[in-house]
């Protein structure tokens, strides 16, 4: 069976700016189509009540916290899969991809039995009151999410091994299919065919009351966005693992490949486990200083919520360029072409210098605006305030966030994720709850404070990362002993 074309990037010959914007842009959106997932799934299974809003709201802390043990072990598929593809190592390409998907495939089987007999537990620690309607509401969504983990994971390794190949573009479209289609059934299976606000929306009353005669559905609630999102994200994992197998996107693992072998996936833990803790990082800092903004009130707590989610749109193209960056700095250094990998992340730090001052300045001229966007209501107008203040401070510091990203993603591309994860820790963790916190107690400033200590540890540790990216080795760290796909199997 031949190996396809595939829609792969050139990115060791030639020019850097083309291919990294090439490479980056499918992955921006990828991006934003999952936003666009999650506020379908939100808007939906809002139609049934606050209740049903909370109780996705509590599983979705426990959900997003196993889906970074994917991400991290997805990291490790890119840097494996890139640096071996720069090398030439075809064969090798094919032996880690297949070892990629077989490992998180297993993890994710365990995972999803742990997760389901666990959730009660798990959902209690996070605030859901056992006994209530909420608490019921989250067990059912949460426990039926972890029966489709593997769907949701298999997905995600996809797009990273493509992503080390060079093609974003593919798993763009497969994200799109699924998003659609998420789309399109969220309504159904949540409301059935009584009331459905979609066939109203669409003039398709007649159709609505006939469906509902001959059926009698009226849907599964909560738990039918559990159900939606694993059909889409299962088709969608089902013809990606076609394609691949196929050998049409250019990557063409075998059977045996997928047979767990100790040397590679000694290399698949090694390069993933920092990954992964590095991405968790994010998610522990958001909630320690929601508690310490908490301190400031309940209208500081929803300005930063608001701001919070806003910095998480803003951040998108950020988070595109670095996963492009990871893809060639991989490469090229797999090609033994360093200069060539340092000048790729100079390069996409500028790039993303340019777009984020202009978001700064847009942060800057409509703060206020921004925020009541996203609130309403005669007490608003504290939120507003505090929101626009968030805005405006550390929206200054949208330049350094952005470089911080893009340097991470040239040290995750190198193969060096424990220091992009030590980065992410002193970052977010060492540096910001202390500054947020001295400037909410020690000098007073209330919320303010935690914003300028927000945008402080953003201007640092940008600062830190650079100086390591001039005078450290991080270009060092490239896979000199590549797993042998003849090795011996466990």
């Amino acid at each position: 069976m031949s190996r396809g074309p595939g829609r792969d990037v050139n990115v060791v010959d030639g020019a850097l700016i083309k291919p990294l914007i090439v490479l980056s842009l499918p992955i921006i959106a990828t991006n934003l189509l999952q936003v666009g997932y999650n506020i379908a799934d939100t808007f939906w299974v809002g139609r049934l009540g606050q209740d049903a809003v909370s109780a996705i709201s509590f599983s979705w802390a426990i959900v997003f916290l196993i889906i970074t043990l994917a991400g991290g072990f997805a990291v490790a598929g890119t840097v494996l899969v890139a640096q071996n593809k720069g090398a030439g190592n075809l064969e090798t390409v094919d032996h880690v991809a297949g070892q990629t998907i077989g490992f998180v495939i297993a993890v994710s089987a365990v995972l999803s039995v742990l997760g389901y007999v666990l959730a009660p537990w798990l959902l209690s620690l996070v605030g859901a009151v056992p006994g209530t309607t909420v608490f019921d509401l989250s067990v059912e969504y949460t426990r039926t999410i972890f029966l489709g983990i593997p769907f949701v994971f298999g997905f995600f390794i996809f797009q990273s091994l493509l992503q080390g190949w060079g093609d974003t573009r593919t798993p763009f479209y497969l994200m799109l299919f699924g998003v659609v289609l998420n789309v399109l059934i969220d309504p159904i299976f949540i409301l059935g065919f009584e009331d459905n606000v979609l066939f109203e929306a669409l003039g398709l009353d007649a159709l609505q009351a006939s469906l509902f005669a001959a059926t009698g559905f009226t849907g599964f609630g909560v738990q039918g966005a559990a159900f939606a999102t694993i059909l889409s994200r299962g088709l969608g994992a089902i013809i990606a693992f076609g394609l691949l197998l196929s050998g049409y996107v250019g990557l063409q693992p075998v059977v045996s490949d997928f047979w767990p072998k100790r040397e590679t996936v000694r290399e698949i833990i090694r390069i993933g486990a920092p990954a992964s803790v590095e991405q968790s990082t994010t998610s522990l800092s958001v909630t320690i200083l929601t508690a310490l903004v908490a301190i400031a009130g309940a209208e500081a707590v929803a300005a930063y919520g608001i701001g919070s989610r806003l910095v998480t749109l803003v951040v998108l193209p950020a988070l595109g360029f670095a996963r492009g960056t990871e893809t060639v700095v991989g490469q090229n250094l797999g090609a033994n072409q360093a200069d060539r990998a340092r000048r790729a992340v100079l390069a996409a730090a500028g790039l993303i210098a340019i777009v984020l001052a202009g978001f700064s300045l847009a942060a800057l001229a409509y703060a206020e605006t921004l925020t009541a966007v996203f609130i309403t209501g005669p007490d608003s107008g504290i939120v507003i305030e505090m929101g626009g203040d968030f805005l405006r401070i550390v929206g200054a510091s949208f330049v350094f966030l952005g470089v911080f990203q893009i340097v991470q993603g040239g040290f995750r591309g190198s193969g060096s994720t424990r220091l992009a994860m030590v980065f992410s820790i002193l970052g977010l963790l060492v540096i910001r709850i202390p500054a947020a916190y001295l400037g909410l107690t020690w000098f007073g400033l209330g919320e303010t404070g935690v914003w300028y200590g927000i945008a402080l540890s953003n201007v640092v540790i940008a600062v830190v990362v650079l100086g390591w990216f001039f005078h450290g080795t991080w270009t060092e760290n490239v896979l000199d002993e590549r797993p042998d796909p003849s090795a011996v199997q466990d």
